[in-house]
């Protein structure tokens, strides 16, 4: 079994990958300076010149991309070619504000399976196995970007997309599928669903399992690899950047190698801008060095995360990303204190005897903030007398106290109350915003 997809670019010398990432870095803000005039102005009013940019120690002079700027260029004010030469286009899910339009050459489609390739030979991923795609088709950037991917290994990709959970198990089963890849959320739908139908992970032949889109912890998972009796990879990406594969995960999992032949990382203040040092918490940051159609310089993610240059045991010297703490977008500002829903999810799935559904409910009553977590109940749970279901709520409040530093209302409900999602989870719901 391969252990690399491009051994050249995955194990690089760290001399090597700056001097190709700073030769592709000052062609790619030529031609955006050159083609995009969105980059152009910003360049300008920086007081930056193309001839300003001669490797990765000069990046920090361009100026940064927010997700408004591209809502604000909606749809094609970013491309860099020629609508003629687009030969696809994804969007995200534009849940606030428009949707962010990107678009790809046949270039910029191989550099994507190339990166997505890479991560499903860090999973194990060969010809000899079935590829399970539960990631959204269509504009969603997931299961056409693993897709595609696992064709280029020479996996038999079974594309069915999301939904019709039912089906799903009966092809998993039936089908013989060996690796999935959807959101840790459908994951564990998935699971829940299996046991409803009487199968067992012993039934199934899936060994390996990507899964990314939305923030997911530890705890989270040991319970996908318990329930589904595979190991379970994390994968990251982003609709600007390219879609998943971004950076991934190899059998050491202590963090997602970025293909930096293509994509410069960085992490910032997100308060200041200021570079942090790898090995600091802060922003990430990508630039894009070898897209033709939508390069983006200098992206502001929102991902709150660490880089990491340590040796890894796989041989890979690409650098590391931490799984990201959270975004700091999506971070809760509750009585002055910073609440992550990754906190919370590993202090509820510590217990071991919670279902991993959860919600968090913020609201303002009399200029206070108060945050109520629902967490859904076991079926054995639910059968418990009052007393106990009582005392369990307890536990958790303390717990919940204890590892964020503020009180929390806790609500135990019955089994299936919460939503269940087939994409990205929705996992905190904020009534402040309506007040304000």
């Amino acid at each position: 079994m391969a252990k690399y997809w491009n051994k050249p670019m995955e194990t690089a010398k760290l001399h090597e990958m700056r001097a190709l990432q700073s030769w592709r870095l000052s062609q790619t803000v030529r031609r955006v300076y050159e083609n995009v005039p969105f980059y152009r102005d910003k360049m300008d009013a920086a007081g930056v010149k193309p001839d300003d940019i001669r490797g990765t120690e000069d990046l920090y002079r361009l100026p940064f991309v927010s997700k408004q700027d591209l809502r604000d260029t909606y749809p094609y004010g970013m491309f860099a070619v020629p609508m003629e030469d687009v030969v696809r286009l994804h969007a995200s899910s534009g849940t606030t504000g428009k949707q962010i339009v990107v678009g790809y050459t046949r270039s910029d489609l191989d550099v994507w399976s190339e990166c997505c390739a890479r991560a499903l030979t860090a999973a194990g991923g060969s010809k000899s196995d079935f590829m399970h795609v539960s990631y959204g088709y269509g504009l969603f950037t997931g299961g056409l970007g693993m897709h595609d991917g696992a064709e280029k290994v020479g996996m038999t990709v079974i594309p069915v997309s999301v939904g019709n959970t039912n089906r799903q198990i009966s092809i998993i089963k039936d089908f013989g599928s060996t690796v999935i890849c959807c959101t840790p959320s459908y994951a564990l739908f998935l699971a829940e669903t299996m046991q409803e139908m009487g199968i067992t992970k012993d039934d199934i032949k899936l060994r390996a399992g990507l899964f990314g889109a939305e923030p997911w912890t530890e705890e989270m998972r040991r319970e996908i690899e318990d329930k589904l009796g595979l190991k379970a990879y994390d994968i990251y990406g982003l609709t600007e950047i390219i879609g998943p594969g971004v950076s991934f995960e190899c059998d050491e999992q202590t963090g997602m190698h970025i293909n930096e032949d293509h994509f410069i990382v960085e992490t910032i203040n997100p308060d200041t801008g200021e570079v942090l040092p790898e090995g600091e918490q802060g922003e990430i940051v990508f630039t894009c060095i070898t897209k033709e159609a939508f390069p983006i310089i200098r992206y502001r993610t929102r991902d709150i995360g660490i880089l990491s240059r340590k040796e890894c045991s796989c041989g890979r010297t690409l650098v590391k990303m931490l799984k990201p703490r959270g975004r700091s977008d999506d971070m809760l500002i509750i009585r002055g204190v910073n609440v992550f829903p990754s906190q919370v999810e590993s202090v509820l799935l510590s217990f071991g005897d919670n279902a991993p559904y959860y919600q968090l409910i913020v609201e303002r009553v009399n200029n206070l903030d108060t945050l109520e977590i629902k967490v859904e109940m076991t079926s054995s749970m639910f059968s418990d007398a009052v007393r106990n279901i009582e005392e369990h709520e307890a536990a958790i409040r303390n717990a919940v106290e204890s590892a964020l530093g503020i009180a929390a209302k806790i609500t135990l409900v019955e089994p299936k109350t919460l939503t269940r999602f087939e994409g990205k989870a929705v996992r905190v719901i904020d009534n402040r915003k309506l007040h304000d």
